[in-house]
């Protein structure tokens, strides 16, 4: 691995995107086959049925919050380690406010394709996805979100995509939360990478719950792109997972005010590209300084923070540039061997 150094984090030393080594089976290898074999047709088979239900079917939240909670159990995600910032374990029922709810926005960490998967069945939200080059997101569907994880990171939105601000898109849907996973590339859940900037579009009075999400065990994270095959088998050949969730008390944008002042022209650029893209497939640019100004860099240090100490992980400077070149380095040597 001295060939990868340059992959990790100065300060620290952690290597964000290094994949995690699943735990040998050993003598236990025959059940782990047996399990593989039994839930990967009854994966596809539920899979199949609730994209096509959902898809043909007016089905209501509920329905679709079950159908999610099946695709979770059969490969044995069973066990869900519920903890929030300031609330005791027990007491959940007391505190309904200190979740997210329509009109707010979730802060994911990116690791899997669970991630997703799990927020999808527990606050049924719009998913989103964010680049490092601007401050703009794309909504996504359920599907993308979790495909996103098992695919190299994208340092540039496509040219197709429709993108909007935070602002824009919880006024088109009030009735939903917001997912944004702001690292922008999946990681092994062991460092949070610097944030795109794109939660700086948020309306100052919203409310920005930081969500950690970590796995036992962590096998299941997605760090190299591609590796559909060895998640499989790890996702459905064990036995059991546990997803360990922590959520912060929520953030404001506080700097929400002074990045419209400084940028006015800005923002009325996009929502007047907004306009024009109702009737087009042109992508909205936007224009300016991307960079955060201090009292903005403030606010995304809060939630970086608030999800490094959810998750028990430090902060790094690698980011989604630097996953590009990793990949890029890791199939040469795939290639090679």
């Amino acid at each position: 691995m001295e060939k990868y150094s340059q992959f990790r984090d100065r300060g620290s030393g952690i290597a964000p995107f290094f994949p995690v080594p699943a735990q040998p089976s050993g003598v236990y290898l025959p059940i782990h086959i047996f399990l593989f074999i039994c839930r990967v047709p009854l994966l596809i088979v539920v899979s199949v049925t609730y994209t096509v239900l959902c898809s043909w079917l007016p089905v209501g939240s509920l329905v679709k919050k079950a159908g999610l909670w099946i695709l979770l159990g059969v490969p044995g995600v069973w066990w869900i380690d519920l903890q929030i910032d300031g609330v005791k374990r027990g007491s959940l029922a007391k505190h309904r406010n200190r979740l997210p709810q329509p009109g707010t926005i979730i802060a994911s960490s990116f690791t899997s394709p669970i991630d997703c998967l799990y927020l999808a069945a527990i606050f049924d939200p719009i998913f989103t996805a964010s680049y490092p080059s601007t401050r703009l997101v794309h909504r996504i569907s359920l599907l993308q979100a979790i495909l996103r994880a098992l695919l190299p990171p994208q340092a540039t939105p496509p040219p197709s995509a429709r993108l909007v601000p935070l602002s824009t898109l919880l006024k088109e849907h009030p009735d939903s939360a917001i997912v944004v996973q702001p690292e922008c590339t999946a990681t092994n859940g062991r460092g949070i990478l610097p944030f795109s900037p794109c939660l700086l579009t948020a309306p100052r009075e919203t409310k920005i719950f930081p969500v950690s999400l970590r796995y036992t065990a962590a096998d299941i994270t997605t760090p190299v792109p591609g590796a559909y095959l060895s998640f499989l088998w790890n996702l459905c050949s064990a036995p059991t997972h546990t997803i360990r969730v922590r959520i912060a008390e929520a953030a404001y944008n506080t700097a929400g005010d002074s990045s419209s002042k400084r940028r006015p022209k800005t923002q009325t650029q996009a929502l007047d590209d907004l306009l024009h893209s109702i009737n087009s497939d042109d992508t909205i640019v936007e224009d300016g300084d991307e960079s955060p100004s201090p009292d903005e860099q403030k606010v995304l240090d809060k939630v970086e923070e608030d999800l490094a100490r959810l998750g028990r992980v430090k902060r790094v400077g690698l980011g989604a540039a630097d996953k590009l070149e990793f990949v890029k380095a890791w199939t040469r040597r795939r290639k090679v061997l």
